[in-house]
């Protein structure tokens, strides 16, 4: 059970997981993916959030519903071979969007994606927010939404806070996963974070 409640503010930011495999798949009904996509969050954020998913025959992501409390949650992709939402503040759309674009350019290892965004954070070219943010995710396998319940039977959850930069020395936190309990990823780096892992 994540235990860090006092980061979940209507404020966090959040960053997305990175992409695996792709296969074809069909795209959730509308109605569907705006359901699944806002799981992740405190139930007392869901109704404001922006939802991103896939209309008819789409491959990319357009708004499916307009949000009013600044966060964004992204639906099902029909590409990925496993259940997957994400949601993150509308400031982080920047680094997003460029890791969507990224992709879909061919450049499908995240360490390569991420050494891109690195250079052209470093460049100026692309921002991040100052604050620390927050991810929150559900990862399961491909049936793990149940529609008619709005769950994600199984599904993994991942609660980040991102800490540009952020190394155990200034954070107090260590490097080595340990179950329950949080460790830091990226030590050193503008992907720096805390990482806690729960279950639904």
């Amino acid at each position: 059970m994540i235990r860090c409640r006092a980061c979940l503010t209507s404020t966090t930011f959040l960053i997305v997981a990175a992409a695996t495999p792709a296969i074809a798949q069909t795209a959730l009904p509308v109605e569907q993916q705006v359901v699944a996509a806002v799981l992740p969050l405190p139930n007392d954020m869901r109704a404001g959030a922006t939802v991103l998913g896939y209309n008819a025959g789409a491959t990319t992501l357009s708004v499916l519903r307009k949000g009013t409390n600044g966060m964004t949650c992204l639906a099902p992709d029909p590409k990925r071979p496993q259940f997957h939402v994400a949601c993150y503040h509308e400031s982080m759309e920047p680094f997003m969007l460029r890791g969507r674009e990224l992709r879909a350019k061919g450049v499908t290892k995240i360490e390569e994606v991420d050494s891109v965004r690195f250079a052209e954070i470093k460049s100026g070219k692309l921002s991040l927010p100052k604050l620390p943010a927050s991810l929150y995710s559900l990862t399961g396998q491909a049936r793990s939404f149940d529609a008619a319940m709005g769950e994600a039977k199984g599904a993994r959850k991942l609660f980040v806070v991102y800490m540009p930069y952020a190394t155990t020395a200034t954070t107090g936190i260590p490097t080595t996963a340990q179950q329950g309990e949080p460790w830091l990823m990226f030590p050193g780096t503008p992907k720096a974070h805390i990482m806690l892992i729960g279950s639904m």
